[in-house]
């Protein structure tokens, strides 16, 4: 099984603007590491993964609310930095999805 680049660092454009409350960007952050997590499991189908992305696509479409009750929105630098970072994921572990089917179920 293929484990992660531990020196990678997730959602580093969202961490650096103080616009977005680091509390709902580690919780991206967690999205994202437990796609990795199931990744480095092995899985190969497709169809699995493409799942997984899809929860993980919804669970942060239901941070948006909570974005704004904070001031902040998931807008051009989080979509930017949330597709970056699932690019890379796909790249390391030679998935055949493309960031836009990837993370397709986004409504931000």
């Amino acid at each position: 099984m293929k484990r992660f680049d531990e020196t990678y660092r997730f959602l580093t454009g969202m961490y650096h603007d103080g616009y977005f409350p680091d509390f709902l960007v580690d919780k991206i952050r967690a999205e994202l590491e437990n796609m990795v997590a199931f990744l480095e499991t092995g899985v190969s189908d497709l169809g699995q993964i493409q799942e997984k992305f899809d929860r993980m696509t919804m669970a942060i479409n239901d941070l948006q609310e909570e974005f704004e009750e904070n001031g902040s929105e998931i807008e051009t630098v989080a979509r930017d930095s949330i597709a970056t970072d699932v690019d890379k994921i796909l790249k390391w572990f030679d998935v055949n999805l493309n960031v836009d089917d990837a993370i397709g179920e986004r409504d931000w």
